[in-house]
């Protein structure tokens, strides 16, 4: 049976990631975190519970510090510093923000290094093994709308990420928790009011910022890839009523590829990769209001399958 971080005791997460580290499997990588704020234990214990826990001789392919920044900084204004195999590439946080600076670095290390993918800038949910790519750039309401759909009954394979096995142009689940900023929070929690977000961080450099942890099940499928079945381009206005125009292969080609964050890198496996997604997916641009109506017009579109376009 796979030993997952719920049932490590408090003290023991503690205790691992102040020495040893602590190794989490978050397919398709493996991260060790170490760090000696008892606080962010607290917050990675319970986001992360369902989360598969390695030994921590086991070879990981990430190794993540989180260590409060010496000297007289430490009493005038706590900072953490994000620690990747020895290197700072950024300035520090406020101490008690060490939690969202761990989640944002890690995307940067993932896209930075995981280069046997395309890595677009997407949320990913998948039902009945059709998955839908979500692609759109920050306060288009992607990771709030997967986030609801996950509680929904559909699969969430990822909330910053749709990852792409360029051999294949299959999604590869990247399970992590979903980043709510500002509004969003309180409507996911007016919404799902029995789903697990964790604490509110205010002032960030996103604004507020409150991380959705998935249902258990997806990560559990972490390994499970899928073929995309639909692009949608979501574009939250608030008041609207949902409507899906359909989107020609020549400009869903281009809003996908411009949603890569390393298309030039990957280069010719980029460009077939998403040349395979688009002839096999329809495509639309989903304007909505209301969840409840965005997940009725999601339905529509998963159900139609692919269809000719120009």
């Amino acid at each position: 049976m796979t030993a997952t971080l719920a049932g490590l005791a408090p003290g023991e997460v503690r205790r691992r990631m102040a020495a040893e580290g602590l190794a989490l499997r978050m397919q398709p990588i493996t991260v060790r975190v170490r760090s000696p704020i008892r606080a962010f234990a607290a917050q990675i214990h319970a986001l992360y519970r369902d989360y598969e826990v390695l030994d921590p001789r086991d070879y990981a392919d990430v190794d993540v510090r989180m260590l409060p920044v010496p000297g007289v900084r430490r009493f005038a204004r706590p900072q953490v510093q994000f620690v990747v195999d020895g290197v700072t590439p950024f300035e520090g946080f406020p101490l008690d923000h060490a939690l969202p600076m761990f989640e944002w670095g890690l995307n940067w290390v993932f896209v930075h290094r995981m280069h046997e993918y395309l890595v677009l800038h997407s949320s990913v949910v998948e039902r009945d093994g059709r998955a839908v790519l979500l692609p759109a750039w920050p306060g288009s309401g992607k990771s709030t709308l997967a986030a609801s759909l996950a509680v929904r009954g559909w699969r969430y394979l990822s909330d910053e990420f749709g990852v792409i096995a360029t051999d294949s142009a299959r999604v590869v689940p990247f399970v992590r928790p979903a980043a709510l900023k500002n509004a969003s929070i309180g409507v996911m929690r007016a919404f799902a009011p029995d789903s697990f977000i964790g604490p509110l961080f205010p002032g960030t450099r996103k604004g507020e910022v409150a991380h959705f942890s998935t249902p258990a099940e997806n990560v559990r499928r972490g390994g499970e890839s899928v073929d995309v079945a639909a692009i949608v381009f979501p574009d939250f206005q608030a008041g609207e009523a949902a409507t899906a125009e359909p989107l020609a292969s020549s400009a869903t080609f281009l809003k996908l590829a411009g949603n890569a964050f390393n298309y030039e890198t990957v280069g010719a496996r980029a460009f077939a990769a998403v040349t395979a997604i688009v002839r096999r997916a329809t495509s639309h641009i989903l304007r909505y209001g209301d969840l409840d109506d965005a997940h009725r017009a999601l339905d529509a579109i998963i159900a139609q399958g692919k269809e000719p376009r120009a």
